[in-house]
């Protein structure tokens, strides 16, 4: 049986969907802009360190 395809890495994950990454190209501010208009709570994904 082949490897799954979502092998879950935090890091990956923030420089891929971060909100940092999201700001750097037009596009991804078009996401964000979006995002804010329709009025979602969570702009982007966020890793939380557990305490």
């Amino acid at each position: 049986m082949p490897k799954r395809t979502y092998q879950p890495n935090k890091r990956k994950h923030l420089t891929t969907h971060g909100y940092l990454v999201r700001c750097r190209t037009p596009g991804g501010r078009r996401v964000l802009k979006r995002r804010i208009a329709k009025g979602r709570r969570q702009l982007t994904v966020a890793v939380f360190k557990k305490r």
